[in-house]
């Protein structure tokens, strides 16, 4: 129940981070950066076995 919920806010979370909207443009490598920093952690965490 857990990871599915965890997956489907890491797929909320990278479809929000695709910098296609006008606003976003001049953001960077900030939110897909600050992304894949927590998708490295949650991936990880589940190899442990802790989620």
């Amino acid at each position: 129940m857990l990871r599915t919920i965890v997956l489907i806010i890491l797929i909320l979370m990278l479809v929000g981070a695709v910098p296609v909207w006008p606003h976003s443009m001049s953001w960077g490598y900030g939110p897909s950066g600050g992304l894949g920093l927590v998708l490295i952690t949650i991936v990880v965490l589940m190899i442990l076995g802790i989620i």
